[in-house]
């Protein structure tokens, strides 16, 4: 009789449903736009997975536009209450990026009055020529002067950096959102050699910042997102687990809604 001899090859471990890792979770690190909300209103499941991750959700957003608290406000008025101090939103880290790395800096902001009032708060002066650093964020006022302003302040030798890479971002009923990416294209198509510094997601700085607020190791906690080059990619190049999330190929899941235990 023919014997079968053991081999080493061990059989694959079955991966764990989505929402099992979600709620088997330390620490559940979240995009917004497109994954809890779109425009700032909740999507389905978005205040009823909140509640049940309690203190484990944390916010991690490109958003370029508001401060910590503002959002809080806005995404509790829709029900999804994320408090300020579990925020971590890339317009706001690239301002103290910019504070810790030239300390004291002119700074020219393309941005929001909250970007502009943090580089305050944290020393900068706020300036439209003759600056040190040349911030884009998403700026709903951007125009051919500010484009004009940016460029040449680049050209004289200011240091450039973005809140995000971010071409645009989902808003209500599907509609696009301009972002910084789309503003930053434009400046870098006037000095394309300039370097650029980015700070948002997939750069490991905005994970990193939310897991030190929630004293928690990368193989502790789960990302979830939409985007798979920022969410996803950015989340597992730190050994994070993530989940994706939407219509992609590769998505996990449909939406949060299938995450509610």
């Amino acid at each position: 009789m023919l014997k079968l001899m053991p081999t080493d090859e061990t059989t694959p471990a079955i991966p764990r449903p989505a929402k099992q890792r979600v709620h088997e979770a330390r620490v559940v690190l979240s995009d917004l736009d497109g994954c809890l909300a779109a425009g700032n209103v909740a999507l389905e499941g978005a205040v009823e997975l909140a509640r049940q991750l309690v203190d484990r959700l944390y916010l991690v957003s490109n958003n370029s536009s508001h401060d910590a608290p503002s959002l809080s406000q806005e995404l509790a008025a829709h029900g999804l209450e994320i408090p300020a101090q579990r925020i971590v939103l890339a317009g706001i880290l690239a301002v103290d990026t910019i504070a810790r790395r030239w300390p004291g800096c002119r700074i020219m902001v393309c941005g929001s009055s909250a970007l502009r009032c943090q580089a305050q708060n944290l020393g900068l002066t706020v300036a439209d020529r003759e600056v040190d650093v040349v911030l884009v964020a998403r700026d709903i006022s951007f125009d051919y002067r500010r484009l004009e302003a940016a460029a040449n302040a680049l050209a004289d030798g200011a240091h450039l950096v973005a809140a995000n890479p971010d071409g645009t971002h989902p808003g209500l009923h599907g509609r696009l959102v301009p972002e910084t990416g789309a503003l930053l294209a434009a400046i870098r198509a006037c000095v394309p050699n300039h370097p650029c510094t980015t700070v948002g997601k997939p750069e490991p700085a905005i994970f990193q910042e939310a897991l030190d607020l929630a004293g928690c190791d990368a193989a502790d906690a789960i990302m979830l997102g939409d985007n798979p080059a920022t969410d996803i990619a950015g989340a597992r190049a730190l050994g994070m687990d993530a989940v994706l999330l939407g219509n992609h190929p590769d998505a996990e899941v449909g939406s949060v809604a299938e995450l509610v235990a």
